[in-house]
């Protein structure tokens, strides 16, 4: 059998889908079998207990690890989250399996009602998703998936199938979600950023009537303690705006919540840049996806840059009536040092998001272990509520590719030893206590056994790699 042929051989057939080299004891090994035991045939959950279903971002860190196990396996994860994509253009937040029992989760395939209220948007018939989405690190994936082995990428046309749906992806992001008008997307749920609970979100959550406790039942206290989740009353929010969406036909434009992220759109950036690459790989000139990428990042520095907090923060669209571009939240979450990850970021404001991440809102490489995603001295700080302080393994990822990105070498370095040292120590834990370490949340969590798989193996050298056109401003 040649090795394309071994490759594309159906997972099933044979007794797992990689050769992990080392001893039984070693983290390539543990986090092998992290994602080996969440594999579902088609994808990876989460975690078995709390996620028992597909989530985009999650998918899309789960395949930049699985290259390192399978490029098989990376190539099918993605290949069945963008199965899944509406006509417009959106990738939804989650795909169910409608092997989980509806009471599994919250909210469930019967709330979002995708295949009859999303009809308009053109929501797959023959597939439960939700309606909203999270943030697109999809082309950043596909990119570096293909890396891993173009050979086999080539054989199966990888990438010829994944660039259209990439494209209107983006597409949909760049003209449906530009809601400020200013040329960045707009996340119109907290849970389409990703950081769900973070403290960002609590003065446009402010305006929104909750839904009444009585009307759903929270299935994450199952599995979590009340404590270290999203209280009621920003639950209620939650499923208010999710609600108010699904019966508008997830038309956008018209809800309560409407919110420019910096991480949501730093992220759209690199994967811009990204489909450029892919573009190139196909034979078709990527130099229109560069300069979009360009012009976004001189967008994200107009609108969410604040100097004076040295780091870049949400805009809040729905936050004023007097000014139509809305106002800058001032809360210091982790979002703001994301676009680190962008090389076309102004010199000076590469300096000041470095000093900012190190400095004592963050205590990168003093004080923390690992970085919190909201800022030690805040006043709604907590070490273990969910995105209220709390470390992720996901953002420790992006922000070691971000220093590095920025010649930052000896801070990405210490970043990633910390990682990988807390995610074998915590057994691949959701989330830790920034200061301790503590694991908190679900263990054998996906994305932290991928991500720590390729800190474990990535080449240090990383704007090549991952579809970034080099160089900064001055």
């Amino acid at each position: 059998m040649d090795r394309t042929a071994q490759l594309i051989t159906p997972s099933a057939a044979r007794s797992i889908a990689y050769d992990p080299p080392g001893s039984s004891h070693s983290l390539h090994v543990r986090a092998a079998r992290v994602l080996e035991d969440n594999w579902t045939g088609v994808s990876t959950v989460p975690s078995r207990g709390l996620y028992p279903h597909q989530w985009s971002w999650d998918s899309a860190f789960i395949a930049i690890g699985l290259r390192h196990l399978s490029p098989l396996r990376a190539q099918t994860e993605l290949e069945s989250l963008l199965a899944a994509q509406w006509g417009d253009g959106r990738v939804p937040h989650i795909v169910f399996n409608p092997s989980v029992p509806l009471d599994a989760y919250f909210p469930s395939p019967d709330f979002w009602r995708s295949s009859t209220a999303g009809r308009t948007a053109g929501a797959p018939r023959t597939v439960q998703t939700s309606g909203i989405v999270q943030p697109p690190v999809h082309a950043l994936a596909v990119w570096l998936v293909h890396r891993a082995d173009p050979g086999l990428s080539r054989a199966r046309g990888f990438l010829a199938r994944m660039y259209p749906r990439l494209a209107a992806w983006h597409r949909y992001l760049l003209h449906r979600r530009d809601l400020g008008g200013g040329g960045l997307a707009s996340v119109v749920h907290p849970w389409e950023q990703g950081m769900d609970n973070s403290p960002a979100w609590d003065l446009p959550l402010s305006r929104v009537t909750p839904a009444p406790a009585r009307s759903f039942r929270r299935a994450d206290l199952d599995h979590g303690a009340a404590e270290d989740r999203p209280t009621d009353l920003d639950y209620g929010r939650y499923v208010r705006l999710a609600t108010d969406y699904r019966d508008a036909g997830y038309a956008d434009g018209g809800g309560e919540f409407a919110v420019e992220d910096p991480a949501f759109n730093a992220l759209l950036i690199a994967s811009e840049h990204a489909l450029a690459r892919i573009a190139d790989e196909l034979g078709a000139p990527g130099t229109a996806r560069h300069a979009r990428a360009e012009r976004l990042t001189a967008a994200l520095v107009e609108r969410l840059w604040d100097p004076a907090s040295g780091m870049f923060l949400c805009r809040d669209l729905r936050g004023s009536a007097q000014d139509r571009r809305g106002a800058l939240i001032p809360e210091r979450g982790v979002s703001g040092l994301i676009p680190l990850l962008l090389p076309g970021l102004p010199r000076d404001i590469v300096t000041a998001v470095v000093r900012t991440a190190s400095g004592p809102h963050f205590g990168l490489g003093t004080t923390t272990r690992l970085l919190p995603s909201y800022d030690l001295l805040g006043e709604a700080f907590d070490p273990h509520r969910y995105w209220r302080g709390p470390a992720w393994f996901n953002t420790a990822w992006l922000l070691e590719r971000g220093l590095r990105t920025q010649g930052e070498h000896r801070r990405a370095d210490a970043l990633r030893e910390s990682a990988l040292e807390l995610a074998e120590t915590t057994d691949f834990a959701e989330y830790v206590d920034p200061y301790t370490g503590e694991a908190c949340g679900a263990t054998g969590f996906s994305w932290t056994a991928a991500l720590a798989l390729d800190l474990l193996h990535s080449d240090t050298t990383v704007t090549a790699d991952m579809g970034l056109k080099g160089g900064n401003r001055r």
